[in-house]
């Protein structure tokens, strides 16, 4: 069998491994396809991703969708054969934060493709892989696998949204066009927000951005006064940059939400926390999912309208292409490896 396997910063293998027979309560899935995050990118370009570092090599990828090759002992899942999509997380049970319902910051989560732990959680980037049978969801008949692997980052901006609270009728700014930006502007589409606008650097992400239900979107860049002096009820901050936090904090109305949903760069960054003060916003985390992922497969078999955000499929074998062209966001939202081609 062979994997996409990250060695150190740009060091990025195709190479052969021997995947593990399911143990007991385990099912091992064929991978028909695998979507590539911006977390791999960054273990790709910079072995690292915020403070988890790529210490030994590791399998990348978590958003994986296939079908059941194998039931291990005792294991009660979806018969082999049927197509389904991979839970990433497994996490502890037992902490404080899974009694509370909060199992998404469980500090004992083992999650496929992370270097947060050592020995690293090994991902599902591979044509085989075998999880917990708690991991695995069975997939409606109608639904495509290809549309399936969004589910994943669906689930996240699905957390994102309900991390901002109730937005029905409500103006919303989102920063950053990727795909989780724009998986956050079809769900706040579908959750009936009034007005969504998406900011962006570029114009390639925000036609995508369009596609999925943004009512405006503005170049971040842009020298109109109108675009940096709009106010917004909510603002959900997907870039992950700096600035992108600062345009978030400057455009939400007094008494109003932020939510941070793209992870910053590693150490301080600067915050602007005068007009935090003055206007009472409120400030939010948000990180990865938990049941939401359920709710995502049960929207993608609907008209849910986020097929624009997957414009890239290559083989495995050409993984390096891959990551290559992913980086690149004038070209490319989701890209993914299509495994069904190796």
């Amino acid at each position: 069998m062979r994997a996409c396997v990250i060695h150190k910063a740009g060091d990025l293998r195709v190479e052969e491994f021997t995947p593990s027979a399911p143990g007991p309560g385990e099912t091992a899935v064929t991978v028909a396809y695998g979507g590539i995050c911006g977390s791999d990118l960054h273990y790709y370009r910079h072995g690292r991703v915020g403070d988890f570092t790529v210490r030994e090599p590791m399998v990348l990828g978590h958003e994986i969708v296939g079908r059941v090759a194998a039931l291990g002992p005792g294991a009660e899942g979806p018969a082999v054969g049927t197509p389904v999509a991979v839970h990433p997380a497994t996490p502890c049970d037992q902490c404080a934060e899974c009694g509370a319902g909060r199992r998404n910051v469980c500090a004992g989560t083992r999650y496929l493709g992370s270097a947060a732990r050592t020995p690293h959680v090994q991902g599902g980037f591979a044509q085989h892989v075998t999880v917990p049978e708690a991991q695995i969801r069975a997939l409606p008949p109608e639904l495509d696998l290809r549309r399936a692997v969004l589910a994943e980052p669906l689930s996240v901006a699905l957390h994102a949204v309900r991390r901002a609270g109730d937005v029905r009728g409500r103006r919303v700014l989102v920063t950053g066009a990727g795909p989780i930006g724009c998986l956050v502007t079809a769900v706040l589409h579908h959750r009936g927000a009034a007005e969504i606008v998406v900011s962006d650097l570029l114009d390639a992400p925000l036609r995508i951005a369009r596609a999925c239900g943004a009512t405006g979107t503005v170049r971040a860049d842009s020298p109109d006064p109108a675009a940096r002096t709009a106010s917004y009820d909510i603002a959900v901050e997907a870039s992950g940059a700096p600035a992108g936090l600062r345009t978030c904090v400057e455009r939400t109305r007094r008494g109003g939400t932020v939510v941070q949903l793209g992870l910053l760069p590693p150490g301080e960054v600067p915050l602007l926390g005068n007009i935090a003060v003055t206007r009472e916003l409120e400030l939010r985390g948000a990180f990865r999912f938990d049941t939401e992922f359920d709710e995502a497969i049960e929207l993608l078999a609907g008209p849910l309208p986020v097929d624009a955000v997957v414009t890239h499929a290559y083989p495995l074998a050409e993984a390096r292409a891959a990551f290559d062209i992913a980086h690149d966001r004038a070209l490319a939202s989701k890209v993914l490896l299509d495994l069904t081609r190796d």
